[in-house]
């Protein structure tokens, strides 16, 4: 396959090397190219035109001011389509640029308790999560154990079933608190999501 080189020669206690970095690899092998003896070849506007060698189809393609494209070359014989070649690779740019904008990414926000936590501050942490699921994030919740608190690990599991239920209205428990290590932690999902 084609790629675009960039050659520099850099030097290192008198020693030259050749230094070749790829810039860009094109996904399609175009016009001559092409060398398989024989091409299934399909037109512009779609219409399969037949089986011919290489060297007809890039005549075809040139009598029509386009450009001949390899699109399927494990099929055999490959499949060429005749196109214009720079307004593919545009309109494709811009089919993932448009799928890219369109695109939302769900973060995973995480929020920290410890099983002596104050009301207060329960409260303010609750209100955390409940602004990090409206706006579309899943939220971990997770209770930190030391020391003697280990023995009491019922009391991180009632306050996570307990933050749970504060964050009800607008989300769905994915994971029930589970037990890993010295943290308890489980997973809110909000309610609109899929």
């Amino acid at each position: 396959m084609p790629s675009a080189f960039i050659f520099g020669i850099t030097g290192a206690k008198g020693l030259n090397h050749l230094e070749v970095l790829t810039i860009a690899k094109l996904d399609h092998q175009l016009n001559e190219e092409i060398r398989d003896k024989e091409l299934r070849v399909i037109g512009q506007d779609g219409a399969q035109l037949g089986i011919m060698s290489a060297a007809q189809a890039n005549e075809l393609a040139e009598e029509q001011g386009l450009d001949l494209v390899k699109i399927s070359p494990n099929a055999v014989p490959p499949v060429c389509k005749i196109m214009d070649y720079s307004k593919f690779c545009f309109d494709q740019k811009k089919r993932e640029k448009e799928a890219k904008k369109n695109q939302k990414v769900v973060e995973i926000k995480e929020i920290r308790m410890s099983p002596s936590i104050d009301t207060n501050d329960f409260n303010t942490k609750a209100r955390a999560a409940q602004k990090f699921l409206a706006d579309g994030n899943r939220v971990k919740v997770s209770v930190r154990f030391r020391g003697r608190e280990m023995a009491h690990t019922n009391l991180g599991e009632k306050l996570l079933m307990d933050f749970a239920e504060a964050c009800a209205e607008i989300a769905n428990m994915e994971k029930n608190p589970k037990l890993e290590g010295r943290f308890m932690g489980m997973f809110l999902a909000p309610k609109n999501s899929k």
